[in-house]
């Protein structure tokens, strides 16, 4: 509409009072860490001859905090075992969300299910890429569905790996770098930092001011 005024097509903007709507953030549902494991075990073995195929994939998704468009790009090339760390570049022509490569850190089991991949594929190209399946969300659907949790999508698995590094006592603004953002983890901290205060609370209960104080120290009368 304001482009239209600028060129004189029209003379005014009806929209320009219409106040932007507020974005609500999704509430999300993600399952824990023993959920997950019979998650993923639904899904390869409810997914016919494609079932490994996609808890493969629901694996590499969970463990590296991949948009879906990244992980079917990843490449064995981009494995680095030597250094534990996946390059994401993304699409060929379009590259990542942001146009930048960035590198995340394989965690112990994203390395124990690449070392299985590559030993099912040991004449497996450089340039050929790690997941062959590129779609498993009616899998996921009926996955969920038959274990009894909300449905769960190719993102939320995204989140899912978001969540368990926060939990797991990586510091947000870190998190924020391996998921690809630009934005120093503001967006991260609007989606995760609800976790952030729980790990905070469960870190201060640590905290100790000399070698005799525990609850019990607390019985002694304080004089003011």
């Amino acid at each position: 509409m304001e482009i239209g005024v600028e060129q004189g097509l029209i003379y005014d903007n009806p929209a320009k009072s219409i106040p932007r709507a507020t974005v609500r953030q999704k509430q999300l549902t993600l399952p824990e860490m023993d959920q997950f494991d019979a998650f993923v075990r639904e899904v390869e073995a409810g997914g016919g001859s494609h079932g490994c195929k996609n808890a493969n994939l629901v694996r590499f998704l969970a463990y590296g905090g991949f948009r879906f468009n990244e992980a079917k790009n990843i490449t064995w090339a981009d494995c680095n075992f030597d250094k534990s760390e996946i390059t994401v570049r993304g699409d060929p022509e379009t590259g990542t969300k942001n146009w930048s490569i960035r590198r995340v850190p394989m965690i112990d089991e994203m390395r124990q299910l690449l070392e299985k991949l590559r030993a099912a594929q040991p004449t497996a190209q450089p340039t050929e890429p790690v997941i062959d399946v590129h779609d498993c969300r009616k899998a996921m659907t009926r996955a969920a569905k038959k274990v009894g949790f909300p449905r769960l999508t190719h993102h939320d698995l995204r989140h899912l790996f978001a969540t368990r590094c926060i939990e797991s006592g990586v510091d947000i603004p870190t998190v924020s770098k391996w998921l690809g953002h630009k934005d120093g983890g503001a967006l991260a901290m609007r989606v995760y930092g609800h976790l952030r205060d729980v790990h905070s609370a469960d870190m201060a209960k640590k905290v100790r001011f000399g070698v005799g104080t525990d609850a019990g120290a607390m019985d002694t009368p304080i004089h003011v």
